[in-house]
């Protein structure tokens, strides 16, 4: 879906318009008794409260995660494994996932001794903030669309929720996609090829893994769109970058509007985050993703085609006049780049 082109005819709507029309459509609104009004006003509420400033974090990207959510919610080896609630639940966490997000990286927050990073003692500040903004506008009576749900209902909703927006945040990438790949290796399948997950460890593991594969669905996409989405990410990243460099602070990799090359730094995403993520995702659900797949590595060979070539050797020697670099210095150096590239994108 291009949500670009939904932002357009819904004047900057997007995630009420897609959200509203995904609960009509799964009969959310009738199975919980919600009224569509709240549900709007909700949706209305929370849509504000995105960031319009945010070139990448904003609510347009809010609205691309949900319809993701919405879509691998459909796969059919997933079909009748999820209850209506928990369904309920993963789109709902979907929409607030990003919500009043600051456009800049939970690292960033730390490194400045932000109000937020000082309330949440720097353990997932980005992620825990949206969860409490959103929580926060379900006690207006007029918003709370789960007013007629009952307690123990409820309780689970939050339970779930809480789990998947912390599941997005990047440092939690190593230990999602390595239990998620024990999961593939011994996972249990009923005879129509349904996954069989009959307790909540599991359960919430598949939907943790869900959300987090909406959120870096982006090279999943046509070219155009995925251009598009990159062309975002990277302004947000390269304004805080600005601001590092203005504020005296090291600049974080890939937020270096003068030293990143794009191309050569969503090849390496696509290398060594996305496509792992999204191989094993389609591991868990085949024969469901394998269309996903397909796009993901046409992307990626694109843009290794578009990696600029690297300047010629000076070919006459030079005079050394400073002491030269232990060549392992400088792997190393590559290298722990290399790991802090993905540790902060997406976060």
């Amino acid at each position: 879906m291009d949500i670009f082109k939904v932002s357009e005819l819904t004047d900057n709507r997007p995630l009420t318009a897609v959200a509203y029309t995904i609960f009509k459509e799964r009969g959310l609104m009738a199975t919980f008794k919600i009224p569509a009004a709240t549900l709007v006003r909700f949706l209305l509420s929370l849509e504000t409260n995105y960031n319009r400033d945010n070139p990448y974090h904003n609510s347009s990207h809010a609205a691309d995660v949900t319809q993701a959510t919405h879509v691998l919610l459909n796969s059919r080896a997933l079909e009748t494994v999820f209850t209506k609630l928990e369904t309920m639940a993963a789109l709902f966490a979907a929409t607030i996932h990003d919500v009043d997000h600051p456009g800049v990286t939970n690292q960033y927050l730390i490194n400045t001794g932000s109000d937020l990073a000082l309330m949440y003692n720097d353990e997932s500040v980005l992620e825990n903030h949206h969860l409490a903004v959103a929580f926060k506008l379900l006690q207006n009576p007029d918003c709370d669309i789960f007013k007629n749900l009952q307690k123990k209902q409820r309780q689970t909703l939050r339970k779930v929720a809480i789990d998947m927006v912390l599941a997005t945040d990047m440092s939690k990438h190593m230990t999602l996609l390595a239990d998620l790949k024990t999961m593939v290796e011994t996972k249990k399948v009923a005879g129509s090829g349904i996954l069989l997950l009959d307790n909540y460890t599991d359960r919430i593991q598949v939907l943790q893994n869900m959300i987090h594969c909406a959120d870096l669905s982006n090279p999943t996409k046509s070219l155009e769109l995925y251009k598009s989405w990159v062309k975002l990410v990277m302004e947000e990243f390269f304004q805080q970058g600005d601001k590092e460099r203005i504020e005296g602070y090291e600049i974080s990799p890939m937020c270096d509007r003068n030293d990143t090359t794009i191309e050569k730094s969503q090849v390496g995403f696509m290398d060594y985050i996305v496509h792992p993520l999204w191989e094993t995702w389609a591991d868990l659900v085949h024969p469901d993703a394998q269309h996903i797949l397909d796009t993901l590595e046409e992307n990626r060979e694109w843009y290794a085609s578009m990696i600029p070539p690297s300047p010629p050797q000076d070919s006459e020697p030079s005079i050394v006049t400073e002491p030269q670099t232990n060549p392992s210095d400088k792997i190393q150096f590559q290298i722990t780049l290399e790991e802090g590239e993905s540790d902060d994108e997406f976060s």
